[in-house]
């Protein structure tokens, strides 16, 4: 890889892995299970090749609308993983932020996520966003009503706000927006995620279902962002 070119922030819509349980014949919870030792390989890549943000949308707003017994198995791999995973990354030195409407959540697992929030506050080493109940557009209108309360209040008056006061009433407040955006399974969109943050994003799209995704994978995401010339609308030089 040229030096220079790796991605301060990569953002993933992990994608695939019901069809990657189903192709194998296997309940789909398996494939999310899968789809989790994925991620543990990803993080640690990410932090190899000096990735310093790392957001991964895990749970969409609208994933609440999924079979009950699917949304009780993702639930339960939650609370698991907040559970396990909390001691290593805090032992990583690195920061976990969940983003997204904890409102919906049981207690438990609000507490969960408060609790490893708290204790990985302070680390720096490396930052891990988790989109968890999470939708853009959602996101933007809390942004707005935050706005609008704080002019009413007359915390804020309504020539103050750019987007600068804007990004930093959004759930990714203090965290810079993605250079890289990368989708697996096959899909082209962005499905609700990240819109505001996205504007001057590169996508890549890829087949490979979740669970197939291995670092030489995040590799040639890397190397293909490497080779395109960001110029945020401005013309070549």
């Amino acid at each position: 890889m040229k030096q220079g070119v790796i991605p301060e922030h990569i953002a993933i819509i992990m994608d695939g892995n019901g069809r990657w349980a189903k192709a194998r014949g296997l309940p789909r919870i398996v494939g999310h299970k899968k789809g989790a030792d994925a991620l543990r390989v990803v993080l640690s890549t990410c932090r190899d090749m000096g990735v310093r943000y790392l957001t991964l949308y895990a749970f969409s707003a609208e994933n609440w609308e999924r079979p009950q017994g699917e949304v009780t198995d993702l639930m339960n791999l939650l609370r698991n993983f907040l559970l396990k995973e909390t001691k290593a990354l805090h032992e990583n030195g690195i920061k976990l932020t969940i983003i997204g409407d904890k409102a919906r959540f049981s207690e438990d697992i609000r507490m969960a996520i408060k609790e490893a929030e708290t204790l990985m506050k302070g680390n720096d080493a490396f930052h891990l966003q988790v989109a968890l109940s999470y939708g853009s557009r959602q996101e933007i209108i809390h942004a707005v009503k935050l706005l609008a309360e704080a002019v009413k209040n007359n915390q804020l008056t309504s020539d103050a706000i750019d987007e600068t006061t804007f990004a930093n009433a959004l759930y990714t407040q203090n965290i810079p927006d993605p250079d890289l955006l990368i989708r697996t399974g096959g899909e082209q969109r962005i499905s609700n995620f990240l819109l505001w943050q996205c504007a001057y994003t590169e996508f890549y799209f890829t087949s490979t279902l979740w669970p197939d995704f291995s670092k030489e994978h995040l590799a040639s995401a890397i190397i293909e962002f490497g080779n395109r010339e960001r110029r945020y609308g401005r013309t070549e030089s």
